[in-house]
C-alpha cells in the first residue's frame, strides 16, 4: 500500500478544513449598495488625475448547461453583466468616471420620497424586490477633484425579476403614486442660521408609457416652494422637478435618472437606449 495521498484524496481532506459561510452571512455581504454621493466622492479623491477610469469590470462566467433533456434549449440568463448597462459612448459628453457594483435581494426603489409619502399614510413602500441587481453612476469630465451627488451625469439601476413580477411592476405603478398625487410634508428644517418648522407640498404622477423596451414610464415629481408655518416666507431655493424613467425588457427593469441639466426628453432618448442594452442579459432575449 502506497503512503502518497492521490490528487482526489487530497482535496478531501483539504475540503473537511474549510469553513462555510452561513447563508444569512453570504447574503449580507451581497448587500454592497451604499450611497451614491458617498462613493463618487471617494472613489474620485482616489483617482484624481486619471480619466476614463471603469470601476468593477464585469466577471467573467461559463455559460450555464444546457439541460439534458432539451438539448437545443437556450441557456437561461442569470448574471447582469456590465455590457447590459448604458456605456460611455451612449452618451452626449465624456465620461470620467464610471462607477459599478452589484446586490442580491435589492428593493426596486423608484423614488425615496415616494416612500416617505406613502409611509406618512400607512402603506407599505410597495416596492418588488429583485433577483440580483447591478448599479452604475456615470460622471462628466470636469477638472474638479471632489463631487456631489448633483454632479452625476446618470445614475442607473439594471434589476432582474420573477417575470411576472417584472411585468406586475409597471402595471401597478399609477396604483404605487396613487396616495401620493397631492401630499403636504411638514418638518423641521435649518437654512443657514434660520430654524424653524416648514412646509410644502409634493406631486407625484406617471406622465408617459410604453416609449421603449417591453414597456416604460416617466415617474415625475414636483414640489412647491417650502415655507415657513409660522411666517409664511419661503426657505430656500424653489425645488427643481425630478423624472424618473422605468423600463422593462423581458425579466429586467432599469430604473434611470439624470443630473440637473438633463431634460425630459434627454431622459427618454436614453431609455430607449438603455433598453436596446438591456436585451444581452433579459429573459427572454430580445
Amino acid at each position: 500500500m502506497r503512503d502518497d495521498p492521490t490528487f482526489v484524496e487530497q482535496i478531501h481532506r483539504d475540503l473537511r478544513d474549510v469553513r462555510w459561510l452561513p447563508p444569512e452571512e453570504i447574503r449580507s455581504r451581497g448587500r454592497r449598495r451604499s450611497q451614491r454621493r458617498i462613493v463618487v466622492a471617494t472613489v474620485v479623491l482616489a483617482l484624481a488625475g486619471v480619466s476614463a477610469v471603469a470601476v468593477a469590470a464585469p466577471r467573467k462566467s461559463s455559460p450555464p448547461a444546457l439541460p439534458a433533456a432539451a438539448p437545443s434549449a437556450s441557456p437561461t440568463q442569470h448574471e447582469i453583466t456590465t455590457d447590459a448597462l448604458l456605456q460611455p459612448a451612449d452618451l452626449p459628453q465624456q465620461v470620467d468616471v464610471q462607477l459599478s457594483q452589484s446586490g442580491l435581494g435589492e428593493p426596486v426603489l423608484l423614488d425615496h420620497m415616494l416612500a416617505v409619502c406613502r409611509a406618512s399614510q400607512g402603506h407599505s413602500p410597495g416596492w418588488q424586490y429583485s433577483i440580483l441587481s447591478r448599479s452604475q453612476t456615470l460622471v462628466p469630465k470636469r477638472a474638479a477633484a471632489i463631487l456631489t451627488e448633483s454632479d452625476g451625469l446618470v445614475t442607473q439601476d439594471v434589476f432582474r425579476l420573477a417575470p411576472d413580477a417584472a411585468v406586475q411592476l409597471l402595471a401597478n405603478l399609477d396604483d404605487l403614486v396613487a396616495p401620493c398625487a397631492e401630499w403636504n410634508s411638514v418638518g423641521e428644517y435649518k437654512v443657514g442660521g434660520a430654524t424653524g418648522t416648514g412646509s410644502a407640498t409634493h406631486r407625484w404622477a406617471v406622465v408617459q408609457r410604453d416609449f421603449a423596451g417591453d414597456g416604460a414610464a416617466l415617474l415625475r415629481h414636483t414640489g412647491s416652494q417650502p415655507v415657513d408655518q409660522k411666517t409664511g416666507e419661503p426657505i430656500g431655493a424653489p425645488p427643481r422637478p425630478t423624472t424618473t424613467a422605468v423600463v422593462r425588457v423581458g425579466d429586467l427593469i432599469t430604473v434611470l435618472s439624470l443630473g440637473q441639466a438633463g431634460t425630459e426628453l434627454d431622459l427618454r432618448r436614453l431609455a430607449e437606449v438603455a433598453a436596446r442594452r438591456m436585451c444581452v442579459a433579459a429573459n427572454p432575449a430580445c
